[in-house]
């Protein structure tokens, strides 16, 4: 059976591979709105009948490749809040500067609005990218080190707010000192009673 064979699997997976990237490629140059599978399979070399055998749509290929956007940053613990945020700010200022997830990430938001599949795969995304912030609040919260009555979505959006902002909207750079005043800000607005 060819399902048994070593080479046909390694086959499979490099077919796999280079549908993702061409993927890759097409999201980076034009958001999920230019993705097409006709011009993924003429520059990935895969046939279209291959790239509907893997995935069954579109959005399924989409939402493959979209799930492996971005590694997770881990969750620093370095004993205080302010040392916890400052490694994620300054860990997602970088990622916001340089990775390719950063450009492709506002067509998923903006995809998601009208497909419910990539909406349930933009909440899981957003969820990933927002974890280690969840993850160091929550220690905060449990240290005595913030306010109770903190909100632990509003202490994230006070902190990647402003550099989703300058990335995508204000079009600012970003800068160490734009992280230092995000984590001033913050700290003055968590500060236990």
């Amino acid at each position: 059976m060819p399902e048994l064979d070593g080479n046909f699997d390694k086959r499979v997976e490099r077919s796999k591979a280079k549908v993702l990237a061409e993927t890759y490629r097409q999201l980076a140059a034009s958001g999920i709105s230019g993705v097409s599978i006709d011009e993924i399979a003429k520059h990935s070399g895969v046939s279209k009948t291959t790239i509907y055998r893997h995935w069954p749509s579109r959005s399924a290929l989409l939402i493959d490749a979209c799930s492996r956007l971005g590694g997770a940053m881990e969750a620093p613990d370095t004993g205080s809040l302010k040392g916890d945020l400052q490694l994620l700010l300054a860990a997602l200022a970088d990622q916001l500067s340089s990775a390719n997830w950063s450009s492709v990430y506002p067509s998923i938001i903006d995809a998601a609005e009208r497909d419910p599949e990539l909406r349930e795969m933009q909440a899981a995304l957003h969820c990933g990218f927002m974890e280690p912030f969840s993850a160091a609040i929550e220690r905060a919260r449990t240290r005595g080190d913030m306010a109770a009555a903190c909100e632990t979505s509003d202490v994230i959006g006070m902190a990647v707010g402003s550099l989703f902002f300058r990335r995508w909207f204000s079009r600012d750079e970003i800068t160490a000192a734009t992280v230092t005043t995000t984590l001033e800000i913050i700290m003055m607005a968590v500060q236990p009673a």
